[in-house]
């Protein structure tokens, strides 16, 4: 396959990285951000759904003829059929092609690699991310529902193989650079800041609101599911359990804030009443970016932060009652073991619902607030109870809507 010599990634390159869902919001940032990283970085693997939306197995073919990754997987299997049937050739060899959950499995623990970054939307991302794990690779996070579904399985397998992982969502790469080298005992609280998705401000009534208004969000371009979690609150809550877990932090030390401006990314408290917060203009190229390079720092393209122009930064305390789901979450982050997993599978279903017009804005937190009331939760879950919890709660939020 040609590709222009400016493109050509070196094959002695140490930072050698599978991405997952490389066609989406994450992936197509972190496609550039390596594009802009240089010879040191190499792009082996890709991934995508293959029917998600008209456009997608452009943006892929266009990846795989820039990047020239040995191996390709694709969830759906015909589009993976209608790949390997193109005979595609990666320098100077057939490109791998992958499908299914197994295919994603295959290439998260490909051997060649030793980074992941995992940029897939929901629960598809667990196994992929364990095989990485057990495979010793660095994992770049940004597949938050992963670590909501089964956060003590993922943390135990991290901690007994070599594998790592290394925070992409801003807020817990914020919390990340901050924390430095201080121990947990050294925290007082954790702060995450929301912006306030488009109705934080707004006075109109949250149950005409259509899904066109849903998605505007003010400060941030980002994939559907999240844009509507943003708008809920849901991401905010799903991102307090993640930053729980990721940094060993009790749930009740953890905070969040509303944040209009998106600048302030998240804040770190210590014991001695000391704040210390990371701050960037909203693009997601820079967590990408660390994530990658991490311990290093290296220059990239973004604008710097010119606070004079900024002028205000604003906080304010969240609306539990307008925003449900931010309730929801912390409750359900509390009880732990398979509450978690019930929640993310039961918001994932109703947010796919509202987006295909089947529910209301508001009827997200009804549906998702019964399907928990129903769950026995299971304390201490293996990966069976928590895929089995997973199942049951899309049912019945399916049988709610």
């Amino acid at each position: 396959m040609n590709t222009h010599p400016e493109h050509k990634q070196s094959t002695e390159a140490t930072k050698r990285i599978v991405i997952l869902g490389s066609t989406g919001s994450i992936g197509m940032n972190a496609v550039s951000v390596i594009d802009h990283l240089g010879s040191n970085f190499l792009i082996v693997g890709l991934s995508a759904h293959g029917k998600a939306d008209p456009g997608e197995m452009g943006r892929l073919m266009a990846q795989i003829q820039k990047f020239e990754p040995e191996a390709v997987a694709l969830w759906d299997e015909q589009a993976a059929q209608t790949l390997r049937d193109q005979n595609i050739l990666s320098h100077g060899k057939p490109i791998a092609v992958f499908s299914g959950m197994e295919g994603l499995i295959r290439l998260a623990s490909l051997e060649s690699a030793n980074y992941l970054l995992s940029s897939v939307v929901g629960a598809v991302g667990l196994r992929p991310l364990l095989a990485a794990l057990q495979a010793g690779k660095i994992v770049a996070l940004a597949n938050k529902e992963a670590l909501i579904m089964a956060g003590e399985l993922v943390m135990a397998e991290a901690r007994k193989s070599k594998g790592k992982i290394l925070p992409v969502d801003s807020e817990h790469s914020a919390i990340f650079q901050c924390l430095g080298y201080e121990p947990t005992r050294a925290v007082r609280r954790l702060i995450v800041t929301a912006s306030g998705g488009p109705f934080y401000r707004s006075t109109q009534s949250l149950d005409d609101v259509t899904a066109e208004q849903a998605l505007a969000h003010p400060t941030w371009k980002m994939g559907k599911k999240i844009t509507i979690d943003s708008a809920t609150l849901m991401n905010k809550g799903i991102e307090m359990i993640e930053a729980g877990i990721l940094f060993n932090i009790p749930l009740n030390q953890i905070e969040a804030i509303i944040h209009p401006q998106s600048i302030v990314h998240s804040l770190v408290e210590f014991v001695d009443s000391a704040v210390l917060a990371q701050l960037s203009l909203p693009d997601m190229c820079l967590p990408i970016q660390y994530s990658l390079t991490y311990p290093e720092r290296l220059p990239n393209h973004l604008a710097p932060l010119n606070l004079a122009k900024a002028r205000a930064l604003e906080f304010y305390e969240p609306n539990f009652e307008r925003f449900p789901c931010l309730m929801l979450a912390r409750e359900a982050g509390l009880k732990g073991g398979t509450w978690p997993t019930v929640l993310n599978a039961a918001d994932e279903t109703v947010v796919h619902a509202f987006l295909d017009g089947k529910i209301s804005f508001t009827g997200i937190a009804r549906v998702i607030e019964k399907v928990l009331a129903m769950h026995k939760g299971v304390a201490k879950p293996c990966l069976e109870d928590i895929l089995n919890a997973d199942e049951w709660a899309r049912a019945k939020a399916k049988e709610c809507i």
